[in-house]
């Protein structure tokens, strides 16, 4: 039997937060708790939105944490060659199509906006065009590839997952006009080539996963199994982003705040500890459980970082 293989895949488009760890912690639990392995991805594909020294910080955020990897950190953005030969094939299956619309064009053209983080459902205006029709177009493009269904799949939090891709986005992109591969693609080529065989991520991400079981089957490649976690929310009910300083990670570390007891408030979030005391995250790996997860979203409170030792966390977090 092959071992299973985890991964962590931080992005360097901003700090990373008390959000993030809760998310990498279940992720690494998840595969040390099965005796498995642990890959790093930096995911930098979004070069524009990069933030300076983010990457290095993430690493130290991490190994703060106690979560560690197995080998060499992989950099998303050295395997341009290989997303570009995903994407050619794609096309040569006449499953991506050009596409000249801007987001003012499909956000005009949709009947009622969607959730947030997916935006209005694509009209289908340059869905009648093939491949070859590249060639042709004397504007910036991108390649869209075309929904027929939406797969259902397990998710090992979840349970059972349904969902409808033509009221989600419909046809969704997958390299961006500027000349690069888009989350979609470049999540599949990145956890297939890595050997990737268990994804746990915050629920968030839930819409994409049909998206990519799309491209694993479009390409060939066997698909991980999924599991989406709730996220961490402030006291205002809106989930935490990199914009909130007080509970950044590097202020945290900074305030000399130990990780053990970030972990161990973490812990009691997770159902793993009666209550918030230190620990670390290697003597977790016994207690981890994914039944005593809650499956709310996790309120963080800035009394509960006072509590850990973080004496400035009154203002981002509410």
């Amino acid at each position: 039997m092959s071992i299973l293989r985890g991964r962590l895949a931080p992005s360097p488009t901003g700090s990373q937060h008390v959000g993030n760890a809760r998310t990498y912690l279940l992720a690494w639990l998840s595969a040390r708790s099965q005796g498995g392995e642990v890959v790093l991805r930096m995911e930098d594909i979004d070069v524009w939105r990069n933030k300076p020294d983010a990457a290095a910080q993430a690493l130290d955020d991490l190994r703060w944490l106690g979560l560690d990897w197995d080998g060499e950190a992989v950099v998303q953005s050295t395997r341009l060659p290989e997303h570009e030969a995903a994407l050619a094939e794609l096309q040569r299956l006449e499953l991506v199509y050009p596409c000249t619309c801007s987001r003012n064009d499909i956000a005009s053209a949709a009947s009622a906006p969607h959730a947030e983080h997916e935006g209005p459902t694509y009209p289908g205006t340059c869905a009648h065009r093939k491949v070859a029709d590249a060639a042709t177009l004397d504007r910036p493009y991108s390649w869209r590839f075309r929904v027929t269904d939406t797969p259902a799949y397990f998710d090992r939090f979840q349970g059972l997952v349904e969902l409808d891709l033509q009221k989600l986005g419909g046809d969704f992109v997958v390299w961006r006009a500027a000349k690069v591969p888009a989350y979609q693609l470049a999540v599949v080529v990145d956890d297939a080539a890595a050997g990737i065989t268990e994804v746990v991520r915050g629920d968030d991400l839930t819409p994409s996963t049909p998206r990519q079981l799309l491209i694993y089957k479009a390409l060939g490649l066997a698909p991980p199994r999924f599991a989406h976690a709730p996220l961490v929310v402030g006291e205002n009910g809106q989930r935490l982003a990199k914009r909130h300083g007080d509970t950044r990670l590097s202020s945290l570390r900074e305030a000399g705040v130990k990780p053990e007891a970030l972990l161990g408030l973490l812990a009691w979030s997770c159902g793993w500890l009666p209550e918030a005391e230190p620990i670390s995250a290697k003597e977790l790996i016994p207690l981890f459980r994914w039944e005593s997860v809650p499956k709310e979203p996790f309120v963080l409170r800035s009394a509960m970082l006072e509590l850990v030792g973080f004496t400035s966390a009154s203002a981002a977090i509410s």
